[in-house]
């Protein structure tokens, strides 16, 4: 794969350096006649891919700290780094958006080959509506319907508004209903390329997981939107040949590394070749004492063991550090200490947590909460090695069915481990964890009693497109709280 991402990195910036020559001597001394006169499509494909895995996959503390799982242990963490900035966060939006635009190129350059270039599209088409969701469930209301537009003959529209999460998320779900209908009805036959870091070109997976997306977005949405989540969901359910769902650990969407230099998993970057693993990432208190109390066998996958052989996490924002950082539990070896590693997207026992929630809401979805419930487990653990014995202990005790949507909750909350943007997703819909709890010594003091509700717009928005960002944000609190998301629906949080 290492040769993989330098040839597509090489690729995708050749055009620009064999056509800015200025005369013609010039630019016949420079012209490489080996070099692409237009980028292959699957070239631009793997760059995006490969920005969303480092732009993402790098998420240590932020969305970690968030979800309750990892805390800051040395250089400790007050909240001081949530202002807007085009670093950070601000870095994630442009990420989007720099996404978008590159499939968009994408498909615009294979426009009069769609034909013959169907399956290219599709992966192009799908990651769009990926990115759409992220900036969606990261900032709330976002540039959506002028987007993209500054182009002159797209409109110069240099000032894009801001459109609202309400209206988006059902677009988002169209826009995938009638992709997931063409895959269905109109499968291409060419090859995706090499460019494919995560499926290697099997479309059937990427059929999963265009509709592993819409029953994603449905079930975020329940709480607010239940006709439009019901009736996605229980369409995905009554025709699995049409609609399939990621169901298997085989199938999960996770991105993987060359694991040599310098292509090396993003946690295993920070924590190994940036020697930061021991000096400043913990285990956050909530999340061990959950796996120690629940005898969760996951506890030895997530995390490493303290100095004295002992499970045990650290404050949010703690006044100091502990005496001796080996007193607090680091990352485990399975997330970080893996230079070939994976960035996950989405893992297929989330399908059926998702599922066994639509159950009990009363959704048609083929089976029940409890059999949903439990082949989530199962994926989860499995995916983590833990013995069939354990496993089989564990939802014996514990980890029971118990008939209710916390229990889905609490364990999908420790299945998303690593997935943290996700994680926190989860909890913002669901208030689990529900031990959950922002920097003991926020520099904002006791204004807020949560983790943020948002993400900050960047900088940039605020020079730039500074009418609509402020329209935008007219009712956000100390730029990440204030008002929630459309389907945060909590109740005496701040």
């Amino acid at each position: 794969m290492k040769s993989k991402i330098s040839k597509f990195i090489i690729g995708a910036f050749v055009l620009a350096a064999t056509t800015g020559s200025c005369t013609k001597s010039f630019e016949e001394i420079n012209t490489d006649p080996d070099a692409f006169e237009e980028v292959p499509p699957t070239n631009l494909l793997a760059n995006v891919l490969r920005n969303t895995g480092e732009s993402f996959g790098g998420d240590i503390d932020g969305y970690g700290t968030f979800a309750g799982y990892i805390v800051k242990i040395q250089y400790l963490d007050y909240m001081a780094g949530l202002t807007p900035t085009n670093n950070t966060y601000g870095n994630r939006w442009a990420a989007c958006y720099y996404n978008i635009t590159q499939l968009n190129e994408l498909l615009a350059i294979t426009e009069e080959t769609a034909d013959i270039d169907k399956n290219v599209r599709y992966v192009a088409r799908i990651w769009q509506y990926y990115m759409w969701s992220y900036l969606l469930d990261g900032w709330g209301d976002i540039p959506y319907s002028e987007a993209q537009q500054g182009a002159k003959e797209l409109g110069s529209i240099v000032r894009p508004k801001y459109d609202k999460q309400e209206d988006i998320y059902p677009s988002i779900l169209e826009g995938l209903k009638v992709l997931a209908d063409e895959m269905a009805e109109d499968p291409g036959t060419d090859a995706v390329g090499d460019g494919d870091f995560i499926y290697e070109g099997n479309m059937g997976k990427w059929q999963k997981f265009c509709n592993a997306l819409r029953l994603r977005i449905a079930m975020r949405i329940s709480g607010v939107a239940p006709d439009l989540a019901k009736s996605t969901i229980e369409e995905i359910c009554a025709d699995p040949m049409a609609y399939p769902l990621l169901k298997t650990n085989e199938e999960n969407c996770y991105l993987t590394y060359p694991g040599a230099a310098p292509y090396w998993e993003p946690w295993y970057t920070t924590g190994y070749t940036g020697d930061r693993r021991v000096d400043n990432f913990g285990m956050a208190d909530i999340f061990i004492d959950h796996l120690n109390e629940t005898a969760d066998p996951r506890i030895a996958k997530v995390a490493n063991v303290a100095a004295d052989g002992q499970y045990r996490g650290f404050q949010n924002g703690a006044a100091a550090t502990p005496p001796d950082l080996r007193d607090i539990s680091f990352i485990g070896d399975k997330y970080m200490k893996d230079a070939v590693g994976f960035t996950p997207f989405y893992k297929s026992c989330e399908t059926f947590y998702m599922l066994a929630e639509a159950a009990l809401l009363g959704y048609n979805v083929g089976m029940t909460a409890q059999e949903a419930y439990e082949q989530a487990v199962r994926l989860s653990m499995q995916d983590n090695q833990i013995p069939e014995a354990a496993i089989t202990t564990y939802l014996a005790g514990a980890g029971m069915w118990d008939g209710t949507k916390e229990r889905i909750w609490w364990d999908m909350w420790v299945a998303l481990f690593k997935e943290n943007f996700e994680a926190w997703n989860l909890y913002r819909r669901t208030g689990i964890p529900s031990t959950n709890y922002p920097s003991l010594n926020s520099v904002y003091g006791d204004a807020h009693n949560d983790q943020p509700f948002r993400l900050p717009y960047p900088n940039n928005e605020f020079l730039y497109n500074a009418e609509n960002v402020n329209s935008a944000a007219a009712n956000v609190a100390d730029f990440v709280w204030g008002e929630q998301l459309w389907w945060d629906q909590r109740t005496g949080v701040y």
